[in-house]
């Protein structure tokens, strides 16, 4: 279908509260497209069946799920515009600064006192659109950040989500798996060679020897790559690919989602005591943000699950933008507190033209 047509009908649909997804696999010039029929709010379990799934940060084992057999399915290609990256100057609340910076020295006490090794805070930044729409979003989502996952998710329930995330949950095909450990970041500066902290270092270890842990009850085979320098839009991070193959009937995309999610990159370390400190301090509920989400194909024995990262919600003419960093006992708040300023960039790239 003509790019401007699939966008008038994509536009169409959200005007008339209808749910749909839109994403772009990392790398490929298609886009994929899911206009459901009804405005019906679908939840999942089993993570079987052909469609998207779109689940929280507090995952019960249920997720909500746009079903392809009850929708309109459509791919294109898509061409990126050449959009200059100009970095957006965002104005600072002192006193959300403050409060920001005081969880952060709270957590790193909570660490000092061994009973976590890594706790990962996040904050939301809210900002104020004078000319939202769906078309821009689109062209302006898609045509950035080309190497990430991106997407658009609405339902009249759920509200509009988009993100362009980095990060790998699971990619399945058969039986056979793809993940990743992604933690540290850094400014892209265009320098060589990359330097990376100790701090960094050891957070990439915590994250990567956590899923191999996870994984080891499902997998028969497990590789793991070198650690090397990734990078995402106008961030580094430190990755480590890891894959394998499942053990013929016991691994299903459920249990693995179940096992990995959520990931010490996005919770912490050890996972329970992390996610109830994050659930009772920040102040704030992370709702999708650091959820998981992606297309299911083939009853489930084909998938790519991402983590919801570099992502936000926008209600209302107002975009709320969120980020987080992994606090260890190396973080400095002051420090920690400005990795996630130059990750508000990710999105801010994206509603540049509607701000």
């Amino acid at each position: 279908m003509d790019l401007n047509l699939m966008i008038e009908k994509i536009s169409n649909h959200y005007n008339e509260k209808l749910p749909f997804v839109v994403y772009s696999l990392p790398q490929s010039g298609s886009i994929s497209v899911l206009l459901q029929k009804n405005d019906s709010l679908n939840t999942i379990e089993n993570l079987g069946g052909n469609g998207f799934v779109f689940a929280p940060f507090e995952y019960k084992g249920f997720s909500y799920f746009i079903d392809e057999n009850d929708s309109e399915k459509h791919q294109f290609d898509f061409k990126s515009e050449a959009i200059e990256s100009i970095s957006v100057a965002v104005s600072e609340d002192i006193s959300e600064q403050n409060t920001y910076i005081k969880l952060l020295s709270k957590t790193i006490e909570t660490i000092k006192g061994s009973r976590a090794n890594k706790i990962v805070i996040s904050r939301f930044q809210n900002f104020q659109l004078k000319d939202f729409s769906i078309e821009k979003l689109i062209i302006q989502l898609f045509s950035k950040n080309p190497t990430a996952f991106r997407y658009i998710w609405y339902h009249p329930k759920t509200g509009l989500w988009c993100g362009a995330t980095p990060e790998t949950l699971v990619q399945i095909e058969n039986k056979s798996f793809k993940t990743m450990a992604l933690a540290g970041t850094q400014p892209f500066t265009n320098q060589e060679p990359v330097i990376w902290g100790v701090k960094e270092e050891y957070e990439q270890q915590l994250v990567t020897d956590a899923i191999i842990n996870s994984l080891q009850r499902v997998t028969s085979v497990l590789k793991v790559s070198k650690t090397y320098t990734h990078r995402a839009g106008s961030l580094l991070h430190l990755r480590t690919d890891i894959s394998g193959v499942l053990r013929t009937g016991e691994a299903t995309l459920a249990k693995i989602a179940k096992a990995l999610h959520p990931t010490p990159a996005v919770c912490g370390s050890p996972q329970q005591f992390a996610q109830q400190f994050i659930i009772e301090n920040e102040g704030y509920d992370r709702e999708f943000y650091t959820g998981f989400l992606g297309p299911i194909l083939d009853d489930g024995n084909t998938a790519s699950l991402m983590v919801n990262l570099r992502c936000m919600k926008i209600d209302d003419n107002q975009a709320r933008i969120f980020v987080g960093g992994g606090i260890t006992l190396a973080s400095q708040p002051q420090e920690e507190y400005e990795e996630t300023k130059n990750k508000l960039q990710t999105m801010l790239q994206v509603l540049q033209p509607m701000l």
